[in-house]
């Protein structure tokens, strides 16, 4: 066995061993599929971590030590948990962390810190109950492709707009009221400006491209339908 990856995936452990917590060359742990209810805080020792995935669990809470692991460069799956807030603590220290997934919990909103994700390029949070995102968001100016499919927003939040790299936005399965104007804060290519507006009965969409990528957007309303054609 790599003595710098452990994979227990699908394991049944119910609990980690407290064994894995000694194991401190770790660079990748795999702790996905277990059941989990609670994390020790002795992964705060494992600071050579370079991926952790805790997807597929049943955790409520994630402990203060996760915050430590400053050596999370590649991966961090916390998807498909029990989450329903995060620690302000949690992203404090991890300013190297280029991949967040945190999708399908029951998030109502991120913390402050996550801007101090400097090195962020990709982040999914599909499936959750946000309706806003925190000013710092607006800091993560290496980030290029955001998912966010499924929450609750009303309105495009003030957090996404000037993000200089930002090629990849999903925002569909939201409420959205209105079709926001997002030409001044994106840089569309001369030949993607809209040609036609449609309005048709049913579920909202609308799907424009933008520079290197794509925003997509839909459940403007209950009634409308808006299709931006490129």
């Amino acid at each position: 066995m790599d003595a710098k990856s452990l994979n227990l995936w699908k394991q049944q452990l119910g609990t980690v061993p407290a064994s894995v917590w000694r194991n401190t060359t770790l660079e990748t742990l795999i702790l996905a599929d277990n059941g989990l209810t609670e994390l020790s805080d002795g992964i705060g020792a494992l600071t050579r971590l370079r991926t952790l995935d805790l997807g597929h669990n049943q955790l409520a809470d994630l402990p203060e030590s996760l915050g430590q692991l400053a050596g999370l460069t590649d991966y961090l799956y916390l998807h498909d948990n029990k989450l329903t807030a995060l620690r302000e603590s949690l992203f404090g220290s991890l300013p190297k962390l280029r991949y967040l997934n945190v999708s399908d919990n029951q998030l109502t909103h991120l913390p402050e810190s996550i801007g101090a994700l400097r090195s962020l390029e990709e982040f999914r949070a599909d499936g959750n109950l946000l309706d806003t995102l925190p000013d710092s968001f607006g800091q993560l100016a290496r980030l290029h492709e955001l998912h966010a499919r499924n929450n609750r927003f009303h309105e495009l939040p003030d957090a996404l707009r000037g993000l200089p790299r930002l090629s990849y936005l999903d925002l569909r399965g939201n409420p959205f009221t209105k079709l926001p104007d997002l030409r001044p804060q994106f840089p569309f290519h001369s030949r993607s400006h809209p040609r036609c507006l449609r309005e048709k009965a049913n579920v909202g969409v609308a799907s424009l491209r933008v520079a290197a990528g794509a925003l997509l957007l839909n459940s403007f309303n209950q009634t409308a339908r808006s299709a931006v054609i490129l």
